[in-house]
């Protein structure tokens, strides 16, 4: 019988491409798709899916507050996510959160069909470069490597992604639901952190770091 995959990215040329990649590879079905973290909590149920494809940065609620969401009200179904930012950066978030793997969008359609298959059969999927930084921050050896931005905590970073994209605090509160006052402690968080002098540094920062994880 064939395993049943569930699609959530905001993008419908890529969201597209995937369905063509399952409709195409043996032993895989199309359970739905879903354009944000929204949709995808309304309809994977229905969906009886064996496996949700994610793409990270989703418009509203984040990837990463999805997977925690649907591990908490779907742990039968196992979370891959897809996405063209750094797996440095996002990979050991999504894993610590409940996905089973993590697949750069820059990977071959070979690559992410193999780590569907992975995740499928139990196992769990990063890159090789990935396997290796994890063996190394596990035995102590990659503390000199960490980018600032990896000290960020997930809400954040999700803050950190929404300034890049050009939104407000107003609207970065309306869109994560929280408080502007909360918002604005994660800005001066994200500025500490960071070592950003001011609200200028902050947006440019952020601009550029969405420009290349788009670039990428």
């Amino acid at each position: 019988m064939a395993s049943r995959i569930f699609i959530v990215e905001d993008h419908p040329v890529v969201r597209e491409g995937f369905v063509r990649m399952i409709e195409r590879a043996a032993g895989l079905e199309l359970a739905g798709q879903a354009a944000n973290a929204a949709e995808a909590l309304d309809r994977i149920g229905a969906a009886e899916a064996d496996l949700a494809l994610i793409d990270v940065a989703l418009p509203g609620m984040s990837g990463v507050e999805l997977i925690k969401h649907l591990q908490a009200h779907h742990p039968e179904v196992l979370l891959l996510v897809i996405s063209s930012h750094d797996e440095v950066l996002y990979a050991e978030r999504v894993m610590r959160s409940g996905a089973r793997g993590y697949v750069m969008k820059s990977e071959s359609v070979e690559v992410l069909v193999q780590a569907i298959y992975e995740v499928l059969e139990g196992r769990r999927f990063v890159s090789k470069t990935m396997q290796s930084r994890m063996l190394r921050q596990f035995v102590g050896k990659d503390e000199d490597e960490s980018s600032p931005i990896e000290r960020l905590s997930d809400r954040e970073l999700e803050v950190f992604r929404h300034i890049g994209t050009g939104l407000a605090t107003r609207e970065i509160a309306e869109t994560m639901d929280i408080s502007i006052k909360t918002v604005e402690t994660y800005r001066a968080n994200i500025k500490q952190k960071l070592d950003l002098d001011d609200a200028y540094q902050l947006m440019r920062h952020a601009v550029v770091w969405v420009e290349g994880a788009l670039d990428g």
